[in-house]
């Protein structure tokens, strides 16, 4: 459990005590191909136990998207699933925020950064919110 009671959604994201959240990806020591979760053996070029862990950067680039119109109750629609490609490697899935819900305002190669905030309210057993990463358009400004 990381700072204030939050807990990570996910076990790639991290919440150090003393700091900002992170996600963590793992990298070939061989190929340097960059993973999200635990391993010890490489999916491009099979080397075995030269994984290392290594955070991942917060900006990226959009990959693909879909904007989702029909989910689970409770799940607000529409919302977009984004697949980004982050700089210095990794792909991620998450939702796209800050940007209307229509393919005509999205636009694939778009910048984004990744954000932090509560997992739409989500609480563990304790009470305690889970902590979430998201996508944002990302501007140079």
């Amino acid at each position: 459990m990381g700072e204030s009671g939050l807990r990570s959604a996910i076990d790639y994201l991290k919440i150090p005590d003393d700091g900002s959240p992170y996600l963590e990806g793992y990298v070939c020591g061989n190929c340097e191909a960059v993973f999200l979760g635990k391993r010890t053996t490489c999916s491009r070029c099979g080397t075995r136990d030269s994984m290392h862990t290594k955070v991942l950067a917060n900006t990226g680039t959009l990959y693909a998207f879909s904007v989702v119109y029909r989910s689970y109750p409770g799940i607000e629609v529409p919302y977009i699933s984004a697949i980004v490609d982050l700089d210095g490697g990794g792909t991620v899935k998450g939702n796209l925020i800050g940007v209307e819900p229509d393919p005509q305002n999205i636009k694939f190669g778009m910048p984004v950064q990744l954000v932090f905030a509560d997992a739409l309210g989500r609480k563990d057993q304790n009470g305690n919110l889970y902590l979430a990463y998201f996508f944002q358009p990302h501007t140079d400004s």
